[in-house]
């Protein structure tokens, strides 16, 4: 057997089982929680709106000028996308209005630049906020002078305001993760970054937020496939981790 033939069935079988172990994953990142609002889509009422916001993440190249709900366009390749197909499709005659908003290199101060516009002027009824790797990220590479006191803070802000004018929104927070066997992530990230999960975890506490441990769903993954299996480069999926991704999203709120 040659090289390249030993290495396609390596990455065949290590992909069925990956895929094939994302109840398990699940399962074991996500116990029943208070946080967790079972039934959450089925309550929903006919044309709602659900919002994805964050980073390069959610953005997953969509088309930006492409601003209308349920564009395939509008939405890019990663779990977003994932996430809104299911639903479209599972409650399709509630024919709700799906939009993504994330925007790559976004942190949470730039999530509050365009707030109005990208967020609070389409009313959503369920808001989907994965945002804080940037926050991070771009302190480490010098790029950015901002501090885990600084992103708790901004989001609180962020969330104080979302809720004033949105007072009946049901928001979803996602945890901001890191895997260390990606090729822009290694030890110089940890435990710093640590407190960036915390503080959206303490957040999502606050404001009674629906919260996804993405962090530690990635971490269970690896029992199953390497790290860069579900994300090259430590922080943005693959076609693997967007399908987990999503399928947590669609765990937590169902």
């Amino acid at each position: 057997m040659n090289f390249n033939r030993r290495n396609f069935l390596r990455n065949a079988a290590i992909g069925a089982a990956g895929l094939a172990a994302i109840p398990e994953i699940l399962s074991a990142a996500m116990p029943l929680s208070p946080l967790k609002k079972k039934g959450l889509l089925s309550t929903m009422e006919k044309g709602d709106v659900i919002l994805f916001q964050g980073d390069s993440i959610t953005d997953a190249g969509r088309e930006r000028q492409k601003q209308e709900a349920n564009s395939p366009a509008s939405f890019g390749s990663g779990y977003a996308f994932l996430a809104a197909s299911g639903i479209l499709n599972d409650y399709a005659s509630k024919e709700f209005s799906i939009y993504n908003r994330g925007i790559s290199g976004n942190k949470v101060y730039q999530l509050a630049e365009r707030w109005q516009k990208d967020c609070l002027d389409l009313k959503p009824h369920v808001l989907s906020i994965l945002i804080g790797v940037n926050d991070f990220w771009h302190k480490l590479n010098g790029n950015y002078n901002g501090t885990v006191e600084i992103y708790e803070t901004d989001f609180r802000k962020l969330l104080v305001e979302t809720k004033k004018m949105l007072p009946n929104v049901q928001l979803v927070i996602g945890e901001p993760y890191a895997v260390l066997d990606g090729s822009a992530v290694d030890e110089k990230w940890f435990p710093e970054f640590d407190a960036y999960r915390h503080s959206s975890k303490k957040v999502a506490e606050e404001f009674e937020a629906i919260y996804i441990p993405f962090h530690d769903i990635f971490d269970q993954a690896q029992k199953y496939a390497p790290g860069k299996y579900w994300t090259a480069d430590g922080v943005h999926p693959s076609m693997a981790g967007a399908a987990l991704m999503a399928q947590a999203w669609l765990k937590a709120v169902e």
